[in-house]
């Protein structure tokens, strides 16, 4: 239940979303003549827009998340083991056509093929299903799988954590199946900015995990002001930081993690 209530939470809490909320709240406010309701409406959607828009307000919040947890130094010999974190893939463009479309988070999917062929001795654990909420598409588990066969990565290194629809389920199933192999300390390789809630998850199992962010989104040297250049691109910063820090606060909040913001 806690999982469709998160997706519909987000469906209304993401900044496009909510500004358009904040104005159709203002249309209906004038309509009923309720003049302060309408004004105040209009000032936050506005407010919203613009600081999604039109600032680096995203850029500097998914920074912030991106400088906390460095790359761990490899152990002596490489990791034993990969944890892979699915998100990578279009799911509903792969199950239609096949094969293994990327999206922007694509890098961790690269950045675990160069692993596994520089550490030829590690397993690798892909850990996504379908987070949907329909439920009817291949799992990055599986379209993983299929990306890391077609370079030559054999099947027996591979182990598929297919069940998991978000963070936590990926931190909860995977417990099991590095219990089940005998598997600890391994890389968890996952986006920058999703590393701080990803890693307070595995840590509050007792599981000590060796970061391995990737998929950097911005350069480490924003700071806050105007940007008028590229509004698509700062909304999707913002949209990418806000529900990275809404996660955060929540995990935390509900005992799911020790600390807000893990490092």
């Amino acid at each position: 239940m806690t999982f469709y209530i998160s997706k519909i939470f987000w469906l209304v809490a993401q900044p496009l979303s909510l500004a358009f909320f904040l104005i159709v709240a203002g249309l209906l406010a004038g309509f009923l003549r309720w003049n302060r309701i309408r004004t105040l409406s209009s000032v936050l959607a506005a407010l919203v827009l613009f600081l999604t828009l039109f600032t680096t307000t995203g850029a500097v919040l998914l920074q912030t998340l991106e400088d906390r947890i460095p790359r761990a130094a490899l152990p002596e010999g490489g990791p034993a083991c990969i944890i892979t974190l699915g998100g990578g893939f279009e799911a509903d463009v792969t199950t239609a056509r096949g094969g293994y479309e990327m999206n922007q988070a694509g890098d961790r999917f690269v950045e675990t093929l160069r692993l596994a062929r520089e550490f030829p001795q590690a397993r690798i654990l892909i850990s996504g299903g379908d987070g949907s909420l329909s439920g009817d598409f291949e799992g990055d588990a599986v379209i993983g799988s299929r990306f890391l066969a077609a370079f030559g990565i054999p099947e027996t290194r591979l182990i598929r954590e297919g069940g998991s629809r978000d963070t936590f389920e990926n931190a909860d199933y995977t417990q099991a199946l590095l219990a089940e192999n005998g598997l600890e300390r391994c890389l968890l390789v996952t986006s920058a900015f999703h590393m701080p809630r990803s890693i307070g998850l595995f840590r509050k199992r007792g599981l000590e995990m060796l970061p391995w962010p990737t998929d950097f989104r911005t350069t480490g040297k924003a700071s806050l002001g105007l940007d008028l250049t590229q509004p698509s691109v700062n909304s999707q910063l913002m949209t990418m930081a806000v529900r990275e820090w809404i996660g955060l606060a929540f995990y935390s909040m509900a005992g799911r993690t020790s600390t807000f913001l893990p490092e």
